[in-house]
């Protein structure tokens, strides 16, 4: 069994779509153990509450420091024993001892053809909004693994979604979501659990 922690900081929208693949026996040997976030009472603690999923809170407000914050995330993922580490829509980078704690082990998905909209400051609607400043007619999702590079690890799948003529960036965030990155996240786990990607 491989045993899987989600770290998260908003809705938990990527989180649902792996419980309704867990639901569906489409993880392999993947179990669900932890979930994580960086700020507290979000959705997502909710949405893994209600599906059975032990929650941890640990703020990243509340350190002063990366690399405090960056231990308490590494001791809580040894202390489950957790296989793999899946960011989904998590918004605080992670330090050093994590990243090599779980070398190659990491992977988190992003809302935009990597190498194309990427790196530091990237995240959530930002990214929708640069991709139709720049008039780009086709955007998707990458899952990739985490180094120490934002956005810089091998990567693993992705897919492209068109770029619509009336899309504004909320729009287009959803068809991302719910043509890419929804499917894109659990199948990259399963392969993962599977042994496929390394």
């Amino acid at each position: 069994m491989t045993r899987i922690a989600v770290l998260v900081s908003g809705g938990g929208t990527n989180l649902q779509a792996l419980i309704d693949a867990r639901e569906g026996e489409k993880l392999a040997d993947g179990e669900l153990s932890l979930v994580i976030s960086s700020r507290a009472g979000v959705q997502a603690l909710e949405r893994a509450q209600k599906a059975g999923i032990k929650t941890l809170t640990v703020e990243r407000k509340k350190f002063s420091a990366l690399e405090d914050f960056d231990t308490a995330i590494s001791c809580a993922l040894s202390e489950e024993k957790i296989d793999l580490v899946v960011l989904a829509g998590f918004l605080s980078i992670l330090g050093k001892k994590t990243l090599k704690l779980f070398k190659d082990r990491i992977i988190n998905v992003h809302p935009a053809l990597i190498p194309s909209f990427c790196g530091n400051g990237f995240y959530g609607l930002r990214v929708h909004e640069e991709v139709l400043k720049k008039g780009v007619k086709v955007t998707g999702a990458t899952v990739h693994f985490v180094n120490e590079i934002v956005d810089g690890g091998k990567i693993i799948l992705q897919k492209a979604v068109d770029v619509l003529p009336d899309d504004t960036p909320e729009i287009l965030q959803q068809r991302v979501m719910r043509e890419a990155e929804w499917t894109l996240l659990p199948k990259a786990v399963a392969m993962f659990c599977k042994g496929e990607i390394k």
